[in-house]
C-alpha cells in the first residue's frame, strides 16, 4: 500500500513521536529503551550527568565590587550574563503569575512535559518547515537555558544546545522529568527566572529589574511583570527600546492572559492595561569589567590582578557572585583626582600624572586610592588607557627618592641621622660611579652645598655626590636589599631588560644591579612602581613592618559566606627604631631648605611628616614620597609616550619639551600636598615618634673619640687606638702650638673614614682685610651658593636646590 508524497513526513514523524513518548514515558527506566533506535542512544549518553549538574551546579552570577562603604565600582560577569540569583520571597507573584500564564499555563498541572503541546507543536512545525508553535514546559526551557548558558563551553555545544532535533527535545524531557522528581514547582520556577535571558544584557529576573525598572524583583507590578514575562520568547523582537509598539502588544496580551486564567481580576487588568511601558530612559545596563568603574577603574584592575595573584582565576570571579569589599576610601580618591587633574589635565599628551595611597599598620596595609590623571578607558584616540599606570612599575624612575634606602642602610650599618656626611663639590669622580668600561664618572649636583652635612640635611636638600659618597660605605647590594625589604618587591621579580638589545634577560633587576654594582641606583634610575614606593612609606610609618599592599577587605560567597583570601604575611623588615629614626630624617623637606618647601608653602602645610623628592635624568620623569603616621602616598609625574621626552613644568601643566625643568618639588609634590592639605584639614595631628640614640648619633661602631683641645701626639694616639685612620693638618691659632683645635668628622664617622685633625700652629692669624661693598648678582641669577645670604649648608632663606639624579 503506498501513500500520498505529502503525507509521508506527517505520518512517518506520528509514528515517530509514539516511540518517543515511549521512551520519555519510561522514566527512570530510560536507559533500558537503548534498543529503541539511534534518537535513543543520542540522549542517553550524557542525560544522567547532565541531570545531575542542573540539579546541583549553581548558576554563573556577577561577581560585585564595592569601595569601603559598600558603594559598587563594577560588576564581572560571564558576557551576557550578568545575573545575581534571588530566592523565590524575593520575587514578586505578578511576575510568577506572568511567566506562568504566557509561557506555561499547565505549569502546576504536568510533571515536567507537557504531552499534548508537544505533539500538537511538533506536528505543527514539522508540517509548516519552521517554528509555529513551541511545546517546552518552563521545566523544559529552565533545562535549555542550563544546557546552552552553563554546561555549554564551545560553539558546538552551544548549537546543540539549541538544535531543534527530537534527540535534544528527548533529553531535555528526560531532565524535567527528573527536576520533577527532585524540586518543588516554586524551586524550579525560581531557578527558571533566575536563568532566562531578558535581553540587553540582563540575565534572571533581579538584572531584568534593574534594568529595565532600576527596581527590584520583590517590586514588580503587574505591568511590568507582563513586560518582562513577553520578553523571553524574543527579546529583540519585542525589546522595549527597539521596538516599543512590539514590546506594549506582547505586554498586554500577557496581562489578557493573566486576566482568562484568573490570576487577575477585571479592574487589575485594566490598570495594568493603561499603563505605560515605564522603562528607563536610559536603561541602566552595566559594563563588564573595570571599564564602567570612571576614576576607580585603576584600582579595580588592581583589584582583579592582586586576586590573580591569590589563586582567583578570571573564570572563577565572573562566575561566582562574590562580594568584593575593598579597602577604597571614596573621598581620598576624590581628593586624589582632582588633585592629579588640577596638576595635569586629562587631555595633555605624553605626561602621566600618578599616584597610590596605602594606610600604614603593623598588621595590613590596606590601599586607600590609586589614580591617574589619564583617564581610565580603551579609547587610545581620547588618550584613555587601561594600562595599570599606579602599580605597574614606571620605566623611567624615581629619582633622588631612592636616597632614601642608602640613607636607611647607613643607619643599619651604625651610622646615625647626625652623622656629618662628606659632601664632594660637583664632578666628584666616586670610584664606584663608573661607566660600562669601569671609568669614573662625574656626579653633578643640582646646586651648592658645604662640605658637610648631616643626613637628615642631606635627605631634605638632595646633594648627589654626599650619597654617591655614602654608598662607597654601604655598597650597592645592601641599598638594592634594602629597598626591596621596604617595599619596592618588583625590583626582585621584574626581569632586567637589556639596554642593547631591549630584550628582558633572565636576571630580575636587583640582580643586576647588584652585580654590576650600580652605584646609579641611589639616584633612582630603576623602574619602580608608584604603588610599591607608597608601600616603602607605609613601611617605615609602621614600625618597619612590611605588609603586602592590599586592596581587599573582604569577600563573601552568594550566600553571605566568608572567602579566604591567601596573602603575603607582614614582615618585620627593619628594626623599629630605625624606622622612627627615618620618618625624623626625612621630616625637613617640606620646612625653608627643603626640595618640597615651595609646594608645602602654596597649600600652608603645618602637619609633621616624612618627604623625599626625586627627578630623574634628562627630567623625563619626577616623584615625590610623602608620609606620616594616617597615611603614605607616592606621585610619579613622567612622559609615559613610547620615546619619552623632558618635561617642563610651565603654566597650566607640565609638558614636552627639549630641555626639561621638571622637579620632585614642583608637579609631583604639590599633587600629593593639593591632596593631603584638603583631606586632613582640622583633623587631629599626631606627631612623628621619637628616635633612639643609637638611630640619632650612631651605634658604638660609628662613635669617634673627640679630641678637640688634646694635644696632637695624645690625639693621635687615642683615635688609632679606638682603629681610626689619622691625618692632620696645620692652621694658624692662638693656641699653644701643637693643640688639636678642629676635628672632622666630629661624633660619628663611617666605619674606616679617616679623621683629619686640624693643629695649632702656635701662631695668631693676621686680621681680617677691610669689608668691601656687596655687589648683588644680576637680576635673575642665584647667589653663588644658592642662597640669597643663607648658610650654603643649609639653604635655608633660598629657593630650595633642586633634587639630582
Amino acid at each position: 500500500m503506498s501513500f500520498p508524497r505529502h503525507l509521508i513526513r506527517p505520518v512517518g514523524l506520528l509514528l515517530g513521536l509514539c516511540v518517543l513518548a515511549g521512551i520519555i514515558t519510561a522514566g527512570a527506566a530510560f536507559p533500558a529503551a537503548i534498543g529503541l533506535g539511534l534518537v535513543a542512544n543520542d540522549a542517553s549518553d550524557s542525560v544522567g550527568s547532565v541531570s545531575t549538574e542542573v540539579l546541583d551546579q549553581p548558576l554563573p552570577q556577577t561577581t560585585i565590587v564595592t569601595d569601603n562603604a559598600g558603594n559598587t565600582i563594577a560588576q564581572l560577569f560571564v558576557p551576557d550574563q550578568n545575573r545575581r540569583s534571588v530566592t523565590s520571597d524575593e520575587i514578586s507573584p505578578a511576575m510568577k503569575a506572568a511567566i506562568v500564564a504566557v509561557e506555561d499555563r499547565r505549569f502546576y498541572q504536568h510533571q515536567g512535559v507537557d504531552w499534548q503541546g508537544t505533539v500538537r507543536a511538533v506536528v505543527t512545525n514539522s508540517v509548516s518547515g519552521s517554528i509555529e508553535q513551541g511545546a517546552s514546559t518552563l521545566t523544559q526551557q529552565y533545562v535549555k537555558n542550563y544546557l546552552l548558558y552553563v554546561d555549554a563551553e564551545t560553539e558546538t555545544d552551544r548549537l546543540k544546545a539549541t538544535e531543534q532535533t527530537p534527540a535534544r527535545k528527548l533529553k531535555e524531557a528526560q531532565i524535567a522529568l527528573q527536576l520533577e522528581q527532585s524540586l518543588s514547582k516554586d524551586e524550579i520556577l525560581t531557578r527558571y527566572l533566575n536563568i532566562v535571558p531578558f535581553g540587553n544584557g540582563a540575565a534572571g529576573i533581579a538584572s531584568a529589574a534593574r534594568t529595565y525598572f532600576g527596581s527590584t524583583p520583590a517590586e514588580l507590578t503587574v505591568p511590568q511583570a507582563a513586560l518582562l514575562a513577553g520578553m523571553v520568547r524574543s527579546t529583540t523582537a519585542t525589546d522595549p527600546v527597539q521596538n516599543p509598539q512590539a514590546a506594549l502588544d506582547r505586554r498586554n496580551l500577557v496581562i489578557q492572559q493573566m486576566l482568562e486564567q484568573q490570576m487577575i481580576d477585571q479592574a487589575q487588568a485594566d490598570e495594568a492595561l493603561a499603563q505605560p511601558l515605564g522603562i528607563a530612559s536610559p536603561l541602566n545596563t552595566q559594563a563588564n569589567g573595570c571599564i564602567g568603574a570612571g576614576p576607580a577603574g585603576f584600582f579595580c584592575q588592581y583589584v582583579q590582578e592582586y586576586l590573580s595573584e591569590a589563586g582567583f582565576s578570571t573564570d572563577q570571579l565572573r562566575h561566582g557572585g562574590y562580594t568584593i569589599r575593598t579597602t577604597l576610601d571614596p573621598v581620598v580618591l576624590e581628593r586624589m583626582q582632582a588633585s592629579l587633574t588640577a596638576e595635569v589635565p586629562a587631555d595633555q599628551p605624553n605626561v602621566a600624572n600618578v599616584m597610590a595611597t596605602v594606610r600604614p599598620g603593623t598588621e595590613r596595609h590596606e590601599v586607600l586610592a590609586m589614580g591617574s590623571s589619564r583617564v581610565y578607558g580603551l579609547d587610545a584616540d581620547a588618550l584613555e588607557t587601561s594600562y595599570g599606570l599606579p602599580y605597574i612599575p614606571v620605566p623611567l624612575g624615581a629619582g633622588s627618592v631612592y636616597k632614601t634606602f642608602t640613607a636607611a642602610t647607613a643607619l643599619e650599618k651604625g651610622l646615625g641621622i647626625n652623622y656629618q656626611l662628606s659632601v664632594p663639590p660637583s664632578g666628584y669622580a666616586s670610584p664606584i660611579y663608573v661607566d660600562g668600561g669601569g671609568r669614573p664618572l662625574p656626579v653633578q649636583n643640582s646646586g651648592s652645598y658645604g662640605e658637610r652635612m648631616t643626613i637628615t640635611d642631606a635627605l631634605a636638600q638632595s646633594p648627589n655626590t654626599a650619597f654617591v659618597k655614602l654608598m662607597e660605605f654601604t655598597g650597592v647590594p645592601d641599598v638594592v636589599d634594602m629597598a626591596v625589604r621596604l617595599g619596592l618587591r618588583s625590583l626582585a621579580t621584574e626581569r632586567f631588560v637589556d639596554p642593547n638589545t631591549g630584550q628582558p634577560t633572565d636576571r630580575s633587576i636587583a640582580e643586576v644591579t647588584k652585580a654590576q654594582r650600580q652605584a646609579s641606583f641611589t639616584l633612582g634610575v630603576s623602574p619602580t612602581s608608584v604603588l610599591e614606593l607608597s608601600n616603602v612609606g607605609a613601611t617605615l610609618a609602621s614600625g618597619g613592618m612590611w605588609c603586602p599592599p592590599t586592596p581587599i577587605a573582604s569577600i563573601t560567597d552568594p550566600e553571605g559566606n566568608p572567602v579566604p583570601v591567601t596573602e603575603a604575611p607582614c614582615e618585620q623588615v627593619v628594626d623599629p627604631g630605625l624606622a622612627n629614626a627615618m620618618m625624623t630624617a626625612m621630616s625637613k623637606d617640606d620646612l625653608p631648605g627643603g626640595t618640597a618647601a615651595n609646594a608645602a608653602r602654596q597649600v600652608g602645610w603645618d602637619r609633621p611628616m616624612a618627604g623625599k623628592t626625586g627627578t630623574t635624568q634628562a627630567n623625563k620623569s619626577a616623584a615625590f614620597l610623602g608620609y606620616f603616621p594616617e597615611i603614605s602616598g607616592a606621585v610619579i609625574t613622567y612622559d609615559n609616550d613610547n620615546r619619552p621626552d623632558a618635561l617642563c613644568d610651565g603654566a597650566g601643566s607640565p609638558f614636552a619639551c627639549a630641555r626639561g625643568n621638571i622637579f620632585g618639588g614642583k608637579t609631583p609634590a604639590e599633587t600629593w600636598y593639593g591632596m593631603m592639605s584638603p583631606l586632613f584639614e582640622g583633623q587631629p595631628v599626631t606627631p612623628l615618634p621619637p628616635v633612639d640614640d643609637r638611630y640619632l648619633e650612631g651605634g658604638a661602631e660609628s662613635r669617634v673619640p673627640d679630641v678637640v683641645g688634646d694635644g696632637q701626639n695624645d690625639a693621635r694616639a687615642t683615635l688609632e687606638s679606638a682603629g681610626w685612620a689619622v691625618t692632620t693638618r696645620t692652621q694658624d691659632n692662638a693656641a699653644a702650638r701643637g693643640t688639636v683645635i678642629g676635628q672632622s668628622p666630629r661624633g660619628t664617622a663611617l666605619p674606616g673614614e679617616t679623621i683629619v685633625l686640624t693643629v695649632s700652629s702656635g701662631e695668631v692669624p693676621p686680621p681680617p682685610a677691610a669689608p668691601t661693598a656687596e655687589v648683588p648678582p644680576p637680576e635673575g641669577e642665584a647667589p653663588p651658593d644658592g642662597g640669597a645670604g643663607a648658610d650654603p649648608g643649609t639653604g635655608e632663606g633660598a629657593p630650595p636646590p633642586a633634587d639630582g639624579g
